[in-house]
């Protein structure tokens, strides 16, 4: 898919070129414009080349002044073509059992220190409810590697998450899923469902010697396996895919370059870019003592970097953001272009309603339960989304990136985040909340600009203040 040598050497172009202000300037100048370069229905939203990655990637980290003019062109193009939306979900795990040796990871199979647990349909049923009733309507299942727990009974626990209802608006709408990577067999099975979402999945590392340090034995150790996995996705029929690296593990101007090229691969192959970006840092975990004094870490400004570079270079991508970062360092990569976040979450499986675990595949950072973080949200002046409407409209696939390359798609979801808003309001917030929201939504409505859509969700706001439940335009 790409030649390392190739990117070493676009990061040594980089860095000559990175000391020209000049010319940085004039690539961020660059990203701003491309964002909105939807106005014709030709047009779509290009985002940087791999070499304009490579000069921001070697930028000096501590010229704080041409660190925040590339933070405020990450968020200009964010408000461009997402607006002020956060999509708000949640992981649920399903089994921590796992033949796998990644160093970094708690679930790896030779940690002793954790207690080893597969959810039944009941516990399942329980965790379930115990998200809905914090008023999500998205997940992200995800499971070990291991026969412990099999594809079969994958599928039959998303049968099982989607049939769970309870009052008031409690369901799930969308299952996203981030599961070990898959022959086109049972990618096709996966598919079968009819209840998936992205596929997800990160190639962790995409520095080949650092891959086989970090993963000595199992399943994962095949390299070229694991790369080709969202090819096999794509090619079994799968609409939507998400891919990320974990940051930490070699340097990261390699691993950005890396990700842009797999991203570029998939769009020029199979017109289907990522759906998402996933940024996740290592984090610490129980009896995993390779965490600790890590060559690579990244630093607070470099990791902000690395998330407004990524929204420059991909704009047209949704960049996730999980708990492994803490409330304040969350707050500040709002506004440098992500758009969906974890909330409320747990890494063990039945850790939404049992009161201790001790059973996680990572520690958390951000422990606030999913009503703190919403109010947060709503302070910021972000409006949290639950939308699904994409999905359920077909909205997915080669349709999606054909709205979203035209810097369209906040067309069709800011009304739909605000509905989706609104009922989590009416059903799940508290008094400050549910006063703040409903300020910041009356605000909203008069900034749609398609009129029969602005009217369409009016009404239908109506209809939700009177009852009625998960409308969408």
């Amino acid at each position: 898919m790409f030649d390392e040598n190739e990117i070493y050497s676009l990061i040594e172009k980089g860095k000559k070129k990175s000391g020209s202000i000049t010319e940085v300037k004039q690539i961020l100048a660059k990203a701003k414009k491309q964002a909105l370069c939807f106005s014709t229905s030709s047009e779509y939203v290009q985002g940087l080349s791999e070499e304009e990655t490579a000069v921001l990637l070697n930028l000096d980290s501590s010229n704080l002044e041409l660190m925040q003019e590339l933070f405020d062109a990450a968020l200009y193009v964010k408000r461009a073509i997402y607006g002020n939306r956060i999509v708000i979900f949640a992981p649920l795990y399903v089994s921590n059992y796992c033949q796998g040796g990644c160093l970094y990871c708690g679930f790896r199979h030779d940690n002793k220190a954790i207690k080893r647990k597969k959810l039944n349909h009941n516990e399942l049923i329980d965790e379930v409810k115990a998200l809905q009733a914090q008023g999500h309507k998205r997940l992200l299942m995800l499971m070990g590697d291991d026969p412990a727990y099999t594809l079969d009974e994958f599928v039959e626990a998303i049968h099982v998450v989607s049939s769970v209802k309870t009052a008031t608006s409690g369901e799930i709408r969308r299952i996203n899923v981030e599961i070990p990577a898959l022959d086109k067999e049972d990618f096709k099975k996966l598919k079968a469902t009819d209840k998936i979402g992205t596929y997800t999945l990160f190639q962790e590392t995409y520095h080949r010697p650092t891959y086989q340090k970090v993963h000595p034995y199992g399943p994962k150790k095949d390299y070229d396996w694991r790369l080709n996995t969202m090819d096999r996705a794509l090619e079994s029929g799968m609409d939507d895919v998400g891919i990320g690296v974990l940051f930490g593990l070699y340097d990261y101007r390699f691993e950005v370059l890396s990700l842009l090229k797999h991203a570029n691969h998939l769009d020029k192959k199979y017109g289907i870019g990522p759906h998402t970006i996933s940024v996740p840092r290592i984090q610490s975990a129980l009896n995993t003592p390779f965490t600790d004094n890590l060559e690579f870490a990244l630093s607070d400004l470099d990791f902000k970097k690395v998330v407004a570079i990524i929204r420059l270079a991909v704009p047209y991508t949704g960049i996730i953001l999980s708990t492994r970062e803490n409330e304040q360092m969350r707050r500040e990569v709002y506004n440098l272009g992500v758009s969906q976040i974890s909330a409320g979450s747990k890494t063990e499986p039945g850790g939404y309603h049992e009161e201790k675990c001790s059973s996680g595949q990572f520690f958390l950072n951000d422990i606030r339960p999913t009503h703190e973080v919403i109010y947060d949200l709503v302070k910021m002046g972000f409006i949290p989304s639950w939308c699904t409407a994409c999905y359920r409209l077909k909205r997915t696939g080669k349709v999606f990136m054909q709205i979203a390359k035209k810097g369209e798609i906040q067309d069709c979801c800011h009304p739909n985040a605000l509905l989706s808003f609104i009922e989590y309001l009416l059903d799940y917030a508290d008094q400050k909340t549910r006063e703040l929201g409903l300020n910041l939504i009356d605000k909203e409505i008069a900034t749609v600009p398609n009129l029969k859509k602005r009217e369409q969700l009016i009404a239908n706001i109506e209809k939700l203040k009177n009852g009625t439940r998960d409308l969408f335009i």
